[in-house]
């Protein structure tokens, strides 16, 4: 596909790109990490990264933010060539990212964060505490970022990290920003405030490179975006003239595909099956309150919430991550006792946790030992682990999931993304659950990688089994037979399949209305306005 835009007009009285990377290669070893690439990103542009796990997004990040040296190509920032590799103030100066994993240091004060290593005027003067406040303080305001200089870093929420973030790569000077997967874990109006504070940064003339899963967030703040694919740029666009299935042709280099509606028939006739799944009276102080909800044999049941909202802690209670205040979990009749995951085990409970590189994988481990942990008691007698049984299950596994690794063997950290992800879904699978519980399975990966991993999840529910997906993605809830939705710790509504999306949006984040939305169930409707009238 050709280029519809190659980057910003230059000429007399045309600003300089903020970055210009032409040609750029680079190999690691037989692997062509990056093969002719380019982009330029113009003054004050929100300009979008897209591209599946290993289109070399991260590579081209490796290269622009000076940690990596390119085997061929040119690189330059306001029209100057880039700085010398090693000189960490020269790239700062010029170019700063944050990641999706913040680097924000939990027991700093924000005014130490923001003045990391530089506390001081000098290496052996001492720290004046009020002055270093002081300058936090000018700092903050001067960008408009609400928090208090004083305050330890792990008492702030996600969105104020990545704001301070921000801040404290303003403050070197840098006015180009790269943005890597900046939503990941912002519920909607964590985004729009994000989204509100890029766009008054843009007015100063801060560029952003924007790198996200999410395409919507592409068409909602950028101006123009680039796509990669195997290795390589394929086309820069503006997003305004790029419509959504032209933007998934791109990435995939295939016709754009939608997951489709689940199989079988309307809920009526499920309800008939066997409920595999009974949550009833779920409390967790500070979380939720008398929470109850089944799921039967052959569905896909979804639970939305935004970040507050305690879908995420229910799902994990199911697994026995937390125990329960009050109120009972039953899988196949049998009892869970809540606070302990061998019982949810035990009973066939399965889980996808929310974040796979705190919770879901060993990073140092090969793909075989990460993908078999659930199960390492049916590798060998006697608690024994044989390695010729661990490779051939894994080996089962990696065919089953589509795995991309060069073996069994391999560190589980050298996978992509996506491949990650699915070795943490296979070993969720690994016991044959008969709940699946599956918490923002498609976060964090490519559009190939998240239908793949929800039509696995939809097949789970065909084979007779039950499914939980807990996430306030439209996509990953598009697969469900209904949709039940959280608000402050309460089941407010549900909906079957055929919602729209500004009904389920609307539930999700508490909005109120002289009307219910048609597709929310009446019962589940009342309870929502009774809520929302609190």
């Amino acid at each position: 596909m050709a280029d519809t835009a190659t980057g910003p007009a230059t000429g007399p009285g045309t600003p300089a790109p903020v970055a210009d990377a032409t040609g750029i290669s680079k190999r690691f070893g037989a692997t062509v990490a990056l093969r002719d690439a380019r982009i330029t990103v113009a003054p004050g542009e929100a300009h979008a990264l897209v591209g599946r796990n290993g289109a070399g997004k991260s590579t081209l990040v490796s290269v622009l933010t000076g940690l990596q040296q390119p085997d061929s190509g040119t690189l330059r920032f306001s029209g100057a060539p880039a700085p010398a590799l090693g000189d960490i103030d020269a790239w700062r100066s010029r170019v700063a990212c944050v990641y999706q994993h913040s680097t924000v240091i939990g027991d700093l004060t924000v005014a130490e964060n923001l003045f990391l290593n530089r506390q001081s005027a000098g290496v052996v003067q001492p720290i004046r505490w009020k002055q270093l406040r002081r300058r936090a303080e000018e700092l903050l305001g001067e960008y408009g970022v609400a928090v208090d200089p004083a305050a330890r870093a792990r008492e702030l929420t996600v969105e104020q990290r990545q704001f301070i973030e921000i801040a404290r790569a303003l403050s070197f000077g840098a006015r180009f920003i790269i943005l890597d997967e900046p939503t990941a874990k912002l519920d909607a109006r964590g985004i729009n405030r994000l989204f509100d504070k890029l766009r008054d940064l843009q007015r100063q003339g801060v560029a952003f490179l924007f790198i996200s899963h999410h395409l919507q967030e592409v068409y909602d703040l950028c101006t123009t975006v680039t796509v990669y694919r195997d290795a390589a740029h394929i086309l820069t666009a503006p997003v305004a003239e790029l419509g959504h299935r032209a933007l998934v042709e791109a990435m995939t280099g295939e016709s754009a595909s939608t997951v489709t509606a689940p199989a079988g028939g309307p809920m009526a006739s499920r309800s008939g099956s066997a409920e595999l799944l009974a949550i009833s009276g779920l409390t967790l102080t500070g979380v939720c309150e008398d929470v109850s909800l089944s799921v039967r044999s052959g569905e896909v049941v979804g639970l939305a919430g935004a970040t507050a909202s305690g879908n995420v802690q229910v799902g994990e209670a199911i697994a026995g991550l937390h125990r329960a205040d009050e109120g009972r979990i039953t899988v196949g009749g049998r009892s869970v006792r809540t606070g302990s995951v061998p019982s949810a085990l035990a009973v066939g409970v399965g889980l996808v946790p929310e974040d796979r590189h705190l919770q879901g994988l060993v990073t140092n481990r090969s793909v075989a030992e990460n993908a078999t942990l659930t199960v390492t008691d049916q590798l060998g007698p006697f608690g024994t682990v044989l390695p010729a049984r661990t490779k051939a299950f894994a080996g089962r596994m990696i065919r089953d999931l589509d795995i991309k690794t060069p073996g069994a063997a391999t560190p589980v950290s050298a996978l992509s993304g996506g491949n990650q992800q699915k070795v943490v879904v296979a070993r969720a699978l690994a016991t044959d659950p008969h709940v699946l519980v599956a918490i923002r399975p498609t976060n964090g990966v490519d559009v190939k990688s998240k239908e793949f991993l929800l039509r696995r999840i939809r097949q789970v529910a065909d084979g007779g089994k039950a499914a939980l997906i807990v996430s306030d993605e439209l996509d990953d809830l598009k697969v469900c037979d209904r949709v039940v939705v959280m608000f402050h710790g309460r089941l407010v509504a549900e909906f079957d399949r055929g919602w729209k999306d500004d009904a389920l949006v609307a539930a999700i984040e508490g909005v109120t209305g002289d009307t219910v939305p048609a597709t929310a169930s009446p019962a589940s409707a009342s309870t929502a306005a009774d809520e929302h009238g609190r």
